[in-house]
């Protein structure tokens, strides 16, 4: 399958504590850590069946960016980096970081979009990001809950390429979709106005692909995470919300049916 540009396509954590990171991760979705690059400032990648999947940050005091609570960054797939940047300014975002090439492996910069979510932009040179999406233990999509949905489809459309699908239209549940070449959802933009928090601020989430999501919400309370929001099930599986143990939000897909709906 072909993902489109500005698509997902990466994935990190920045963290105040690797080591727990480390083992709460391998522990949870089987994840291997590989060594911290010094050069990078101590990033490091997480792997799923040998093929990097994510990657890992340690907060650095007085480091731009790092002053927020721990947090899970998404990043778009971009041709052209600076492009994406020149757009998104155009059209109301702020770049937060970059463009700045990264060895060989590819451009990043780091931009909120015009209703104040963080995102990231990777152009790829020899290191394309995710190679395998959706088997257990990857992330198998991506969402961005927003106060101000139109403005914020409107945004991706012209920044990023999106040529998104209506999901559902309802006050209830508005939802629009960026699909791949197969036609399988990979990303969506939900209306959140009617269920975040007054304090909430608008977010790309992450979901993980879990054999069960019952059993991993048990195994994220023995690694010393927290269960935010329990399974329920779905046309699209059965979702949760959990926090890492120094409280970077996630959430679980697995298959509906397998626990108490």
């Amino acid at each position: 399958m072909t993902r489109p540009i500005g698509a997902p396509c990466w994935m990190d954590l920045l963290t105040s504590d690797t080591a727990r990171a480390r083992e709460f991760y391998g522990g949870l979705f089987g994840w291997t850590a590989g060594d911290a690059a010094e050069e990078f400032g101590g990033y490091f990648m997480f792997f799923a069946g040998g093929a990097p999947v994510a990657g890992c940050m340690p907060k650095v005091p007085g480091m731009p960016g790092t002053e927020g609570p721990d947090s899970w960054g998404v990043y778009l797939s971009s041709a052209d980096a600076k492009g994406t940047v020149d757009k998104a300014l155009a059209h109301g975002g702020t770049l937060r970081d970059g463009p700045m090439d990264i060895a060989d492996l590819g451009v990043q910069a780091i931009i909120t979009d015009d209703t104040g979510a963080r995102i990231g932009v990777w152009q790829a040179k020899s290191f394309p990001g995710i190679s395998a999406f959706g088997p257990v233990g990857t992330p198998s999509y991506f969402e961005l809950i927003t106060r101000d949905y139109a403005k914020s489809v409107a945004f991706y459309t012209d920044v990023c390429g999106w040529q998104p699908e209506v999901a559902g239209d309802t006050d209830e549940f508005r939802l629009s979709v960026l699909k791949d070449s197969d036609g399988e959802t990979i990303a969506g933009i939900m209306d959140g106005a009617g269920f975040l928090p007054p304090d909430a601020v608008d977010q790309w989430q992450l979901y993980i692909q879990v054999a069960d999501t019952d059993a991993a919400l048990a195994r994220v309370t023995e690694l010393g995470g927290t269960v935010v929001q329990p399974g329920i099930d779905t046309p699209y599986g059965r979702l949760a919300a959990a926090t890492d143990p120094t409280g970077a939000p996630f959430k679980l897909v697995g298959p509906a049916g397998e626990g108490s709906a």
